[in-house]
């Protein structure tokens, strides 16, 4: 009988491919985190996290945490490495940057839009703003594209014939290949026939002489108006209660998933895509690309969205009474800190006076980070693990980093 083995374990025969592919993402794991992992701040000896996510080499993802002088460093050490494309995480959100380009013909029609941007939460740059007596045209210019999120151009009779516009329009389309920023183009009174050829198969909305543009402010936001929901969808409210990094419709989702779970844990709830939408407000449509933007927080199936323990770690902070990090902070130092510490799941939990939904995604947030060991289990009760046991130089260094940050 022939036997086969990968990484020291047995394998079924039908089942080569998927030991095959998970011993390979083992790996690119380890050798991502022992190589990132060893970069320290030399001013505060400082070492970052690496949280891998992903079930395949498709949806394979890194995130980097740390002070924003460390995210410098491993930014500077990793520049030049092409097998890493890191998404960092610093804990910021952006707020969109909007470089508006026009003809001076079209002013009033410019000042409309970039008057409206502005009051709609997109930061705008407008010349008549932004250049002052005495600046460099050329600089100030330079300055304004080089920190755009979305290049928006005013497409009329009148601009596609200057060379300034078109010299702007081609350093904003040199970005957008560069995935540095969005190219919008919008006309007033032009045909879509007329575009230059560059922008032919875009999508250029056009603009009446009311200047309305509020589905392009809608679309920078991340929102898509659906006129059965209003003009302000219910998860818009949201951008007023936090800042997760996510657009609107992603957080009214996940907060649906974290306000609904009891254990904070896989398959904690199990919600359809249509229910999701129903008890959010949101559209089908908004609610499957909410979906895809969470997806490596989900495993989705045919009937039933499931989450994983990743979404709790990564949300609870949220919309729960306590920040997962702080917790876990705490449990790490513990664990470090007293010999006799439990690691019983619930002894740990009988101590702090938590239950499953708060320890669970502790637990998970230490695992994704490669600090403690694998001991999830089935039959557990509502606890993921059955204990929690600390790798000891990881965890030291863990709680060392986060305490110097503090």
């Amino acid at each position: 009988m022939i036997t086969f083995e990968i990484g020291g374990r047995r394998v079924k025969p039908e089942n080569i491919a998927d030991a095959l592919e998970a011993a390979i993402l083992e790996a690119i794991a380890g050798q991502i985190r022992e190589k990132i992992g060893s970069i320290r701040d030399p001013q505060t000896g400082e070492f970052p996290t690496i949280v891998m996510r992903g079930e395949s080499l498709d949806d394979l993802s890194m995130h980097v945490e740390g002070s924003p002088a460390l995210i410098e460093a491993v930014r500077a050490r990793m520049e030049d490495d092409e097998m890493l494309e890191e998404q960092i995480d610093t804990g910021d959100t952006a707020v969109p940057r909007v470089f508006l380009s026009y003809t001076h013909e079209n002013m009033a029609l410019a000042r409309d839009v970039a008057q409206t941007l502005q009051s709609n939460g997109v930061d705008t740059w407008w010349d008549q703003w932004c250049i002052n007596a005495g600046d460099s045209l050329r600089q100030k210019i330079d300055e304004g594209l080089g920190e755009c999120t979305h290049f928006l151009v005013l497409l009329t009779p009148e601009s596609i014939k200057k060379p300034w516009v078109n010299q702007e329009m081609d350093a904003g389309l040199v970005r957008r290949l560069n995935s540095k920023c969005r190219f919008l183009p919008i006309r007033y009174q032009l045909p879509a026939s007329e575009l230059p050829p560059l922008l032919s198969g875009m999508l250029a909305p056009e603009i009446g002489s009311d200047g309305d543009i509020s589905q392009l402010i809608a679309d920078i936001h991340g929102l898509t108006r659906k006129p059965a929901m209003g003009p302000k969808p219910e998860s818009a409210t949201l951008s007023d209660e936090t800042e997760t990094g996510y657009s609107l419709a992603a957080n009214a989702v996940a907060k649906l998933f974290v306000q609904q779970s009891k254990h904070g844990r896989f398959a904690d709830p199990q919600i359809g895509a249509e229910d999701i939408a129903e008890q959010t407000g949101l559209s089908l449509e908004d609610t499957q690309d909410a979906l895809f933007e969470l997806s490596t927080f989900i495993k989705d199936t045919i009937i039933h969205v499931m989450v994983k323990g990743a979404l709790f770690a990564e949300f609870d902070r949220y919309w729960m009474d306590w920040d997962t990090r702080d917790d876990a902070l705490r449990l790490a130092a513990d664990i470090m800190n007293d010999e006799g510490f439990p690691s019983d799941c619930g002894e740990i939990a009988e101590r702090y006076g938590w239950d499953a939904r708060r320890l669970n995604p502790v637990a998970t947030y230490l695992h994704e980070r490669d600090l403690i060991m694998d001991y999830k289990v089935m039959g557990n009760g509502n606890f993921d693990m059955m204990r929690i046991v600390g790798k000891e130089g990881p965890l030291r260094r863990f709680v060392k980093s986060r305490r110097q940050q503090a």
